[in-house]
C-alpha cells in the first residue's frame, strides 16, 4: 500500500499547521463557554446568598411560625405589625389557577391543532403568529387587563370591583398561552408517526388516537410546558400589580378568601409596592421584599423540581 500511494510530505507538512491552529481555537472556545458558564453559575450563586442573608436576618427579628401562621400581612404598621405570608401566597395562587383554567385549554387545543389537524404549511405560518403573543411587553397586558378586560366584565358583573383578581388572572392565561402552545406542540409532535399508524390500523378514528395514543405518549412534555408557564405566571409583576389591585386581604376562611371579584396583592406586587424607594435600606421592613422573594424562589425551585422528576418518571423514550 505504501508502495502504490506514496506519502505526500508536503500535503502533510500543509496539514499541520491547520490541526494545530484548529485545536488552538477550538481550545479558546472551550475556555470562552466555559467563562461564561461560570459566570451565569456565579449570579446564581449570589442571588441565592444574598436572599438568604437578608431572609436570615429577616427571622432574627421575626417568628418563623408566626410567618407561616399569621393571617394578617402589614409589615409597614410599626406597633402592630404582622408578617403572615399566606396572605400574599393565597393570592399568587388564585391568579396563578385561573390563568390555568384559562391557558391550558387554549394552549393545549392550540398545540392538537398545529400538531395533528393542520398541514405544514398552515403550521409554519400559525405558529409564529401564536408565538408574538410572548413578545407582548406585560406592561402592555397590564393596561389592557385594566382598561379592556376589567370594564368588559364589569358591564354584566357589575360586582366585579376596579381592581380585581378575575381580569389579572385571565391576561395571565393569554399570555402564557402561547408557552403552552408552542412547547406541548413540540412534545406531541414528536411523537413517532408508527404509533399514530398502528392505532389506526385497529381501527380508531383520528381523535380516538389522539386522545388515546398520541396525548399520553406527550404526556411528560405536556406536563413541563404547563409547569414552566405556572413558574411564569407566579413570577409575573406588571400584570397583577396594574390589574389585581395593591390590597393584602386578611385570610379569615369565607367566601373572600377564594373571591376573585376584589383588589388583592400578591408577592410580585408587594415587592414592587415596597421597592420605590420609601424604604429605607437594611430595616425590617426593607427585609420582607427579599423574604418574599425567598418564597417564590422556593416556590419556582419546587415546581421545577417536580417537573424534572416527573419527566424522568413518564418520559417515552422510542427508537
Amino acid at each position: 500500500m505504501n508502495a502504490e500511494f506514496p506519502a505526500d510530505n508536503g500535503t502533510a507538512a500543509l496539514w499541520r499547521p491547520n490541526r494545530q491552529r484548529s485545536g488552538t481555537i477550538q481550545a479558546i472556545v472551550a475556555m470562552v463557554c466555559g467563562v461564561f458558564a461560570l459566570i451565569s453559575i456565579a449570579t446564581t450563586v449570589g442571588i441565592v446568598l444574598t436572599l438568604l442573608f437578608e431572609t436570615i436576618g429577616f427571622f432574627q427579628e421575626v417568628s418563623f411560625w408566626n410567618f407561616l401562621t399569621d393571617t394578617h400581612w402589614k409589615p409597614q404598621f410599626e406597633e402592630r405589625a404582622e408578617y403572615g405570608i399566606f396572605v400574599l401566597i393565597s393570592a399568587t395562587v388564585m391568579t396563578s389557577g385561573i390563568s390555568l383554567i384559562v391557558s391550558v385549554p387554549l394552549g393545549l387545543l392550540a398545540a392538537i391543532c398545529l400538531s395533528e389537524y393542520a398541514d405544514d404549511k398552515t403550521r409554519r405560518i400559525l405558529k409564529p403568529i401564536l408565538e408574538v403573543l410572548a413578545g407582548v411587553p406585560t406592561v402592555v397586558y397590564g393596561y389592557f387587563a385594566l382598561f379592556f378586560v376589567t370594564p368588559l366584565l364589569r358591564s354584566f358583573l357589575p360586582f366585579v370591583g376596579p381592581f380585581n383578581a378575575l381580569s389579572a388572572g385571565i391576561v395571565l392565561g393569554i399570555m402564557i398561552t402561547p408557552l403552552i402552545a408552542s412547547l406541548s406542540e413540540d412534545a406531541i409532535f414528536a411523537v413517532p408517526q408508527s404509533l399514530r399508524d398502528g392505532s389506526y390500523a385497529l381501527g380508531a378514528t383520528k381523535r380516538e388516537t389522539i386522545l388515546a395514543v398520541v396525548l399520553p405518549a406527550a404526556l411528560s412534555g405536556i406536563v413541563s410546558s404547563v409547569i414552566l408557564a405556572v413558574s411564569r405566571a407566579i413570577g409575573e409583576t406588571m400584570i397583577v400589580a396594574l390589574a389585581a389591585g395593591q390590597s393584602p386581604k386578611t385570610i379569615n376562611w369565607n367566601l373572600d378568601f377564594v373571591n376573585p371579584f376584589i383588589p388583592i396583592m400578591t408577592m410580585t406586587t408587594f415587592i414592587v409596592q415596597v421597592s420605590l424607594g420609601d424604604t429605607p435600606k437594611g430595616t425590617l421592613e426593607s427585609r420582607t421584599i427579599f423574604v418574599v422573594g425567598m418564597t417564590l424562589f422556593v416556590i419556582t425551585l419546587a415546581l421545577n423540581v417536580f417537573s424534572f422528576w416527573f419527566v424522568r418518571r413518564f418520559r417515552e423514550k422510542y427508537e
